[in-house]
């Protein structure tokens, strides 16, 4: 049987029917042992030999590809490529894809739910009750909130759908986009950040990219807003946003992604942020349905169904 390699660390866990596809295409998958992203010299050792890669979150750059002299299709499972040298797989002759729509829904509802915690202080009162602390906060409502949304893509556009019942002012920063919709309008970078009580990420960020909200970006917020990181880790520099909160300067930040994954630093020590384990997608019927179109995308690169395409744009031949 042919072999493919599953990078994501809980593949098939909620719905076993895409390894089921799998194997009735003919392949045998292998899948991630450590239940966490994988390490280079990790994917070369458990990838060599493979067609095809479903790829999760880890960087896939030129030297590794190279290193796996028999690939021919990488299925993304999850929507964003930045993770991937796309001219490397290009020259080396894979095919790469994508699963755009998949995670949106569960990301942008993941936001909505960080920011109602983050305005109503719903962690740090759990967290005083266990420690035998009964102590009433006074949080804030979204509504009449000016939120700022960065990045406007498919999870941006949702996110402020989600927001518009909360009767929330939108506006929204996005280089590749100028129209209103849903009533939030395009905004500068530096004009969002001192107007917004609330700021969502939802932009691509690759691991040589500067931080979207580095130190001086972070200088300009409006004093007292909160942050949500649903993108990538390191688009929100780490150790700025430490010092930000602890002075509190900023009231609050949940971030689900980090620039090294599991993290392990000092933002788990403060009160005011809320902090996840990169699970953007990790909605049973999310999972299911991004899992299953990486199996139709990669049987379709092998030229054994019909399945579901790449996001136009993003495969590569």
């Amino acid at each position: 049987m042919t072999k493919v390699f599953i990078s994501t660390s809980t593949f098939g866990e909620y719905d076993r029917s895409p390894l089921d596809a799998l194997r009735g295409g003919g392949f045998e998958p292998v899948m991630n042992p450590y239940g966490r992203t994988l390490k280079e010299h990790e994917i070369k050792s458990l990838a060599k030999d493979a067609a095809g890669l479903i790829a999760g979150t880890e960087r896939l750059d030129g030297p590794l590809l190279c290193a796996m002299p028999g690939l021919r299709i990488i299925s993304r499972c999850g929507a964003g490529l930045d993770n991937i040298d796309l001219d490397a797989a290009s020259r080396l002759g894979v095919a790469v894809f994508n699963t755009p729509s998949g995670p949106t829904l569960a990301v942008a509802e993941l936001t909505v739910a960080l920011l109602l915690n983050l305005a109503r202080r719903v962690g740090e009162m759990d967290r005083d009750i266990r420690r035998g602390v009964w102590r009433k906060s006074a949080g804030s409502l979204l509504n009449r909130k000016k939120v700022g949304i960065i990045g406007f893509g498919r999870i941006g556009r949702k996110v402020a759908a989600l927001l518009l019942p909360f009767g929330a002012e939108l506006r929204y920063f996005d280089p590749c986009r100028a129209e209103s919709v849903f009533g939030c309008r395009p905004s500068g970078l530096d004009e969002i950040l001192p107007w917004a009580d609330a700021v969502t990420i939802h932009a691509s960020y690759g691991p040589s990219c500067k931080a979207i909200l580095g130190a001086r970006e972070l200088a300009i917020m409006k004093e007292g807003a909160i942050i949500v990181n649903t993108s990538r880790g390191g688009a929100v520099d780490e150790a700025v946003l430490y010092e930000a909160l602890r002075s509190g300067r900023l009231s609050g930040a949940a971030l689900d992604v980090f620039k090294e994954e599991p993290y392990n630093g000092p933002l788990a020590g403060l009160p005011n942020v809320i902090l996840t384990p990169h699970i953007g997608s990790y909605a049973r019927e999310a999972r299911s349905e991004m899992e299953m179109e990486a199996v139709s995308n990669l049987l379709r690169g092998f030229g054994l169904g019909a399945g579901c395409g790449p996001e136009k744009g993003a495969g590569r031949s």
